[in-house]
């Protein structure tokens, strides 16, 4: 039996409005395969966390330093990251993951695959605008916030009322009170984040009431 190579040169995969919901139906599928190709050795769906990764379209050097360390420890754990897919804090985690070979998927708000940054594996045009946001708290099973402002704040609210949790590096605070709400957690340095983000993320898959959503 012939061996996988090392890395596999892949160009980033494009997703047209007119194919986003046979692309979805595939997911699973894909992002099996590409995790298989990129690190030559395959992965069962269920052991690869999806870590949605929110802040601002504007960073400083400090919050693009943590996003870059995010991103890579990120990739370097085989989760697939979740980002909107353009400039700030999206564009240093997804270089993060990129550089050391990983699996990046950007939920962009607009209809041109082209606006992502250019280090996505994937760039998913929605046309939807800010409502993106939400499939990409639809998609994660864990957030990681970094700094941000309004729309961070709107999606980790969401995710939180998803019961999804959120790990937070930044001054971002939310008070969660419902039952059955996510936690937010504030994280230090990055290698907290991601370590709190994937225990977070094994509770979410193995809740019942996750469960009970799915079915």
């Amino acid at each position: 039996m012939s061996s996988l190579p090392d890395k596999v040169e892949m160009t980033p995969l494009e997703i047209t409005s007119n194919h986003e919901e046979l692309f979805f139906l595939n997911l699973q599928w894909f992002l099996s395969a590409l995790q298989c190709s990129n690190f030559n050795m395959c992965v069962t769906w269920r052991f690869m966390y999806n870590i949605g990764v929110i802040g601002g379209s504007t960073a400083s050097e400090k919050y693009m330093s943590i996003a870059h360390e995010v991103g890579s420890l990120l990739a370097r754990k085989k989760s697939v990251v979740f980002c909107g897919g353009l400039g700030g804090v999206m564009e240093w985690v997804s270089k993060g993951v990129a550089d050391n070979n990983g699996i990046v998927v950007g939920i962009l708000p607009g209809n041109v695959a082209t606006d992502g940054n250019k280090y996505l594996s994937v760039r998913i045009p929605t046309g939807i605008g800010y409502m993106r946001n939400f499939l990409i708290v639809r998609a994660a099973d864990a957030l990681i916030a970094i700094d941000g402002s309004s729309g961070t704040l709107s999606e980790a609210s969401f995710a939180i009322s998803e019961g999804k949790s959120v790990v937070a590096i930044g001054d971002l605070e939310i008070d969660h009170r419902k039952p059955g709400d996510g936690i937010f957690i504030h994280a230090s340095t990055p290698i907290e984040a991601v370590e709190i983000a994937f225990m977070e993320a094994e509770k979410y898959r193995s809740s019942p009431e996750k469960e009970n959503l799915s079915q």
